[in-house]
């Protein structure tokens, strides 16, 4: 029992729970071929009830959920909603397995809006069970399972029906299996004692005052750091103040203003065009002999993703300077992908410009995080990313109910993605003389802080000989 109790109480043991949940929430087989199943005998649905209907009850629901699921994970302690989240999971496969008309399908759409938004329950659950040291190693873990996860999820899908093994009710019912087997485990996740703004330790540290604490705790043989300090419960009132101060804070520099409106649009257009891309898909090669490969393609898409944004980690760049640049020039690429997946009328052509442009977003949305990160405090960055991520939602819904819904434009697929290239277009213009504006002006600036040379003044050539 003194073995079995030891093991609980190490760090290893929430993060593996997690790691597990992470996995088995995110396989999903079918995610890559829910057009065909929608639109297919299956469902009977059309493509433009699909498009103009059914989708856009997603980012409404995400939206109208995300900030009282972003205030009730810190009040309940994430593991609550953690639970809450799979059970919504399970709930939104249910729907999609057994039933099949409109009100349905919409209903699905927004119970998994619902378990979009609880996305920072899993996010933020670790940081309240493992002290400060093991942050790094953790997220890692947690972030990368979940990226295996769907790259799993996306191949067994191909495998599946690329070899007609399943038929796609089954792999329906298989998802609900990997479901379940999530669900049971995050019943076994330690329920924290803390959280980052309702019930948190006391004082708040910036990302270098926390690499000072764990210094000095190591520097001290320390070892484990202290974890037993008193937890101040606060009230609503006081923490949507504190949350209001914070804010205005952050959002003072301009530095981070600019990286968070790039956050805000280019993950408002990214979410558009994951949303939209198989019926785009669809609609270049209609033919069912092209779509078993949508699998593979987002495998691909996740793998080239992940190596990317690895990649960032061991480039020396000083994204202070050159950042707005890059965030310009690489989004003028990802207009230009879908530019080129709009207009082609090959399916290989489409399908290669979905993975450049994936690839670029999530290259970008890196380097956004980590010089977004810098120097805030843990609570501070889950602000800021809470409110960026708020910002592109309200973009989308505007974008979704004006150019989507059947109750706006309603526009067919290829209008659609000509606008997502076209704001893909204005976000890299706005960015590239934004970046070329920043690096004149330091250029001016420092020439203007170096002082003359002494040789040049007035009179000097009466000294040189």
């Amino acid at each position: 029992m003194e073995a079995v109790k030891k093991w609980t109480s190490d760090w290893k043991y929430p993060t593996i729970l997690l790691c597990i949940y992470g996995f088995f929430s995110t396989v999903k087989p079918l995610e890559p071929f829910l057009i065909p199943f929608l639109t297919g005998p299956d469902k009977n649905l059309t493509t433009e009830q699909v498009n103009n209907q059914i989708f856009p009850v997603w980012t409404y629901s995400y939206l109208s959920v995300l900030v009282p699921v972003f205030l009730l994970t810190d009040w309940l302690r994430y593991k609550p909603v953690v639970v809450f989240q799979c059970v919504m999971l399970f709930i939104t496969t249910a729907l999609l397995l057994w039933t099949a008309s409109v009100p349905a399908m919409q209903a699905t759409q927004f119970s998994y809006g619902v378990v979009t938004a609880s996305d920072v329950a899993y996010f933020s659950y670790i940081y309240s069970v493992i002290d400060l040291k093991r942050y790094r190693k953790a997220t890692s873990y947690s972030r990368s399972v979940q990226l295996l996860g769907y790259t799993v999820g996306s191949v067994l899908g191909q495998l599946l029906v690329s070899f007609d093994l399943m038929s796609y009710n089954n792999i329906l019912v298989f998802t609900l299996v990997l479901t379940a087997i999530a669900l049971l485990t995050s019943c076994f996740l330690p329920m924290p004692q803390k959280s980052m703004f309702f019930h948190r330790r006391g004082g708040r540290q910036t990302a270098a005052e926390q690499s000072n604490t764990i210094n000095a705790s190591l520097e001290d043989g320390g070892g484990e750091m202290n974890l037993e300090e008193s937890i101040v419960t606060q009230s609503c009132g006081q923490v949507l103040l504190q949350l209001w101060r914070d804010f205005r804070h952050c959002y003072s520099s301009r530095q981070l203003l600019y990286w968070s409106v790039w956050w805000a649009m280019a993950t408002c257009g990214y979410n558009q065009t994951v949303n939209y891309v198989q019926v785009l898909w669809e609609h270049v090669q209609p033919s069912q002999n092209f779509s078993i490969y949508n699998g593979g393609v987002e495998a691909i898409s996740n793998l080239l993703s992940a190596a990317t944004a690895y990649g960032i980690g061991f480039t020396e760049v000083r994204w202070e300077q050159w950042g707005e640049l890059a965030l310009g020039g690489f989004s003028g690429l990802s207009a230009a992908s879908l530019f080129l997946m709009t207009f082609t009328g090959n399916i290989w052509v489409c399908y290669s410009g979905y993975v450049v442009f994936k690839s670029l977003y999530m290259l970008l949305i890196t380097i956004a995080m980590y010089q977004i990160a810098a120097g805030l405090s843990m609570e501070r960055y889950a602000l800021v990313f809470g409110a960026n991520n708020f910002g592109a939602l309200a973009l989308q819904t505007i974008i979704t109910s004006v150019v989507v819904d059947s109750g706006g434009l309603g526009l067919a697929i290829i209008p659609q993605f000509t606008v997502y290239s076209s704001y893909f277009l204005v976000i890299s213009a706005v960015f590239l003389l934004r970046g070329l504006f920043s690096i004149w002006k330091a250029q001016r600036s420092k020439k203007e802080t170096i002082p003359p040379d002494k040789d040049e003044t007035p009179g000097s050539e009466e000294h040189r000989f």
